[in-house]
């Protein structure tokens, strides 16, 4: 586990080290090569912190601050997350921040896409099965018994069962996978777990294949992702592939006690979005 520790160098911002070569590697890079450097970050538990009712969630305070200071000293930096690219773009509060001008927000695990250079989403047309689940879905937890305590998340090209307010938020969520998994495949729909949430989505993309085919759109030299969740995993995934092809990552984890396959597998462990927003101001901080 990547366990924070700190750089005193840099009383102000000190700057975090992550534990592993590897990461070090990948810190070293960014910072020896900022230029050539992609910036990835999660929303939900990486920038925002998780709330009960995910409509009310919003970027921790001092992230947007943090990233327009970051952002013009990188090559790109992508916010990548299962909400629809708008919402996101709404909660974070991205949109004519100076400094982020080129930010690029990947909504729906890479499906939807908005640019802050022209300000609007481009997107696939939705899956069909995303329709008929949202229809069938509140019958079908009615059958099954699973009203109290669990509510459905709207997402557009998703939908999203939630169990964080049921009176043992761990117990439904485990009653819910295999019937959920069960009602996305008769329609052509995989099944993502999430911190107390199930999401019901088409198949086909995932955030690590979003990262990947950003990079390969920016022909960075070194990446950084941060994430918090089980979503999180492939764009991991991807890290490790992309060190494996001679290209230095750091691997973030933004920590929480729900979910620890992260942590295992991070570079560097923070102490959640306060956490994340400490590395990205000591990583503006040091670049100057």
């Amino acid at each position: 586990m990547g366990i924070q520790t700190t750089d005193s160098t840099d009383p102000v911002d000190p700057l975090p080290t992550p534990v592993t070569p590897a990461g070090r590697d990948g810190l070293r890079a960014l910072l020896d090569r900022p230029r050539a450097a992609v910036i990835g970050l999660d929303f939900d538990g990486t920038l925002a912190p998780i709330v009960a009712d995910p409509d009310q969630a919003r970027a921790h305070p001092e992230a947007v601050p943090a990233l327009a200071a970051l952002a013009p000293k990188v090559a790109a930096v992508a916010v990548i997350t299962g909400r629809p690219a708008g919402v996101a773009v709404r909660h974070g509060g991205f949109a004519g921040v100076p400094g982020l001008e080129h930010l690029t927000v990947l909504g729906h695990y890479g499906a939807e896409r908005w640019d802050a250079v022209t300000g609007t989403v481009s997107a696939p047309a939705p899956h069909p099965g995303v329709t008929a689940v949202r229809a069938e879905l509140p019958g079908f937890l009615d059958r099954i018994g699973a009203w109290r305590g669990t509510w459905i998340e709207e997402k557009g090209r998703a939908v999203a069962v939630h169990t964080r307010r049921a009176e043992d938020p761990q117990a439904a969520f485990e009653a819910l996978r295999a019937p959920l998994a069960d009602l996305a495949t008769r329609h052509g729909l995989i099944v993502e777990p999430g911190r107390m949430v199930l999401e019901l989505r088409p198949p086909g993309m995932d955030k690590g294949v979003a990262l990947l085919d950003y990079i390969r759109g920016t022909g960075a030299e070194c990446v950084l992702y941060a994430g918090d969740d089980l979503g999180d995993l492939p764009a991991f995934a991807a890290v490790d592939k992309l060190r494996s092809d001679g290209v230095p990552g750091l691997l973030v984890c933004s920590g929480s006690t729900e979910v620890t396959e992260l942590a295992e597998r991070a570079d560097l462990v923070v102490d959640g979005p306060a956490g994340v927003v400490h590395l990205l101001r000591a990583l503006a901080t040091r670049l100057g």
